[in-house]
């Protein structure tokens, strides 16, 4: 009796960890015999616990006065009939998990966001900070295998020419290979009011970084050079004018603040 054929459906659900066990072998037999797709399912499942990783801690925050009191039961009771907590169904941290559910997917929407503009509105309902943009944009799209940017670096003109027009801005990528990095290309993608730019590289390694570009800032007077870390990515990032940027990576501190610098030393001498 031959197998039935593995549909992408079935592949996701694995990723989901939705599938039953013996079905799931069956997508690892197949995965087995296809290289390429089971690197592809590698980069989602790498991608997954990076996010887990970098929002898990969001459920762990002590919720504001105003919602815990919503989980109580009224001091009186204005009938005799037993009153049920207004949110006596429903988990708080499941509430919790669901906004970093939709923030997450507001960027992950723009993998095709030229069909999906709706996640731009949900980006502006739900802001997020410079540091935190840059860290969810940087794992939703340096693990993706086949498609990390939208141009790449071989036509690195009309990517900045792209870019720049759409932003509103000129902006140009960095030059990072004395320091080992090489650009790979670049992609749009939604701020908290407008379009942002995010340039991607990597190094020999394969081990990639991303530098988000916003042009968001006009009421932030704040220019100091920081770093954040957000879940498991280290961010170096800064206001210039209107711009803000963030460097970001999967790398230790030392070795990022050696390519921020480098990158600040640039932008700041264009």
């Amino acid at each position: 009796m031959s197998k039935l054929p593995i549909a992408e459906a079935d592949v996701q659900a694995y990723i989901d960890g939705a599938l039953p066990a013996a079905w799931r072998s069956e997508v690892e037999d197949y995965l087995a015999a296809q290289p390429e797709e089971a690197e592809r399912v590698r980069a989602y499942l790498e991608q997954k616990q990076a996010l887990r990783a970098l929002f898990n801690p969001v459920l762990d925050e002590v919720l504001p006065a105003h919602l815990s009191a919503l989980a109580s039961p009224p001091s009186t009771a204005a009938t005799d009939r037993p009153h049920r907590p207004v949110l006596a169904r429903w988990s708080l941290q499941r509430i919790a998990a669901g906004i970093v559910v939709a923030i997450v997917s507001g960027f992950a929407g723009w993998v095709a966001h030229d069909r999906y503009p709706q996640a731009e509105s949900l980006a502006r309902t739900s802001p997020l900070s410079l540091p935190r943009q840059a860290a969810v944009a940087h794992v939703v799209y340096s693990p993706d295998v086949r498609r990390p940017v939208e141009v790449g670096a071989e036509q690195e003109d009309q990517l900045v020419a792209w870019l720049s027009k759409r932003i509103g801005t000129p902006v140009r990528p960095p030059k990072l290979g004395a320091l080992g990095y090489e650009l790979i290309g670049g992609r749009l993608l939604p701020g908290n009011s407008g379009p942002v730019a995010q340039f991607m590289y990597h190094d020999a390694t394969g081990q990639r970084l991303t530098l988000y570009v916003s042009t968001e800032n006009t009421t932030n007077q704040d220019t100091a050079f920081r770093f954040a870390q957000e879940g498991p990515v280290n961010v170096f990032y800064w206001i210039d004018g209107k711009f803000g940027y963030a460097l970001s990576a999967g790398i230790d501190k030392g070795k990022l603040a050696r390519v921020a610098t480098a990158v600040y030393d640039q932008i700041e001498h264009k």
